[in-house]
């Protein structure tokens, strides 16, 4: 047994302990002591371990702990807002017992309001949501600052080009070049603040082929929209345009007779597509690059507020703010674009459609948000076709042939999206 494993698995111990006995117990000492021990060991060669939940997924630094199978304290954790555990070299034995009794504190009592042990813990233990760490500070300071002003009329050919190639260094070198992303989500960024008030630079579709490039950047382009317009800030804006450029990196692998079928697919067909969440949450995770949110996103982009979606998860729990916006902003694009198996949708239908499902399929205030946006910056919508590439390595189709997203539309509800719709 590895020493990460060995550590999560004496805390999980530990915090079970510690909830059957009272302080002082012989028992309840000797569990904490013991994976304090654990944890001591496992700094020996890795003074700062990181453990991020994801799904049901327990990840070490960027490795995922497959030998861990389905930890139920992961998706505990996860529940209780706990979705990753940063530790420094100096936590004492007092201070990790203190960190234990919040933990179980909040598996035990989720609805304590987690900001009340905040001020308590040590310093050298980090706690919170998923988000991106470890940037440069020339990085961070770049998404601190304002956005620039675009005073030109913008094309997006150096982005579509960025994104092509970077779709094919994933699929030949399996990695991730982050530095391409972070630059082509800046360069979006830019080219939405117009002299006087936000557009919305998106890529019309030319080719089926093309797909995956022009998706990929529109979606960055509206979650950022709807970020901003929801109140987040200048770095939380970029930080969830990342995600929302990243969300369908798993599709590099499934194959194009899959992904630009013109009729339905067959269960097999849309079993392998439907594993593309977790293939690009695990090549984010293992890029090294510390995409923890990214990697949130890829994996649950596809599931619904009412529970339904992919990947389908033994225990129920809610969803990164991230994954809810970038799932409006992924259907939209999906259905406004004209694929091989339906014709695009009219604006004011996917409206109304997203309307419709708020609060089964869509978070409420992301639909809400959403719609009021978009017809709000209906003129300052601004489509262009992808300009020609060579030698692109296209990866296409968020919107699975034969695999709905709701149910049968009821009566006075627009209609059911046809067979492909996201």
């Amino acid at each position: 047994m590895s020493d990460p494993i060995r550590f999560l698995v004496s805390f999980g111990q530990a915090v079970s302990t510690m909830a059957l006995y009272n302080e002082g117990h012989p028992a309840r000492e000797r569990a904490v002591d013991r994976s304090y021990g654990c944890l001591r060991d496992l700094q020996q060669n890795d003074p700062n371990p990181r453990f991020s939940f994801l799904g049901e997924e327990t990840i070490y630094q960027e490795t995922a702990l497959r030998e861990l199978g389905d930890w139920e304290w992961g998706t505990r954790l996860a529940q209780a807002g706990v979705q990753r555990i940063e530790l420094d070299t100096n936590v004492t034995r007092e201070q990790y017992e203190a960190f234990l009794e919040e933990m179980m504190a909040r598996i035990t009592l989720s609805f304590i309001d987690s900001a009340e042990a905040r001020p308590n813990r040590p310093t050298g233990i980090k706690v919170g949501a998923l988000g991106i760490r470890g940037e440069t500070r020339q990085l961070q300071e770049s998404f601190d600052a304002p956005a620039a002003v675009a005073t030109i009329s913008y094309s997006l050919g150096e982005e579509a080009a960025s994104i092509q190639s970077m779709h094919k260094e994933v699929l030949e070198r399996g990695k991730l070049p982050l530095a391409e992303a972070e630059a082509v989500v800046r360069s979006l960024s830019i080219a939405m603040h117009g002299d006087q008030e936000m557009i919305l630079p998106l890529l019309q579709l030319r080719e089926f082929d093309e797909y995956t490039t022009t998706h990929s950047l529109n979606v960055s382009v509206l979650v950022m929209a709807l970020a901003e317009s929801v109140g987040l800030g200048p770095q939380d804006v970029r930080t969830f345009g990342v995600a929302g450029l990243l969300h369908d990196l798993g599709k590099v692998n499934i194959p194009q007779d899959i992904l630009n079928k013109p009729g339905k697919l067959t269960d097999q067909e849309r079993q392998v597509m439907q594993q593309h969440p977790v293939a690009g949450a695990k090549m984010i995770i293992e890029s090294g690059r510390r995409l923890d949110l990214a990697a949130a996103v890829a994996h649950e982009h596809h599931i619904m507020i009412n529970g339904l979606g992919y990947p389908t998860h033994h225990y129920r729990r809610d969803c990164h703010k991230a994954s809810k916006l970038v799932h409006v902003c992924d259907v939209y694009d999906a259905l406004r674009t004209r694929r091989p198996y339906r014709d695009a949708w009219e604006a004011e239908r996917v409206l109304t459609y997203i309307e419709e499902r708020a609060g089964t399929e869509f978070e409420p205030e992301a639909a809400t948000s959403f719609v009021s946006m978009m017809r709000k910056v209906e003129g300052g919508i601004q489509r262009s076709s992808m300009p020609p590439m060579s030698g692109a390595a296209g990866v296409t189709s968020p919107v699975e042939n034969g695999v709905p997203s709701a149910p049968a539309a009821t009566p006075g509800a627009p209609p059911k999206p046809p067979a492909g719709s996201p």
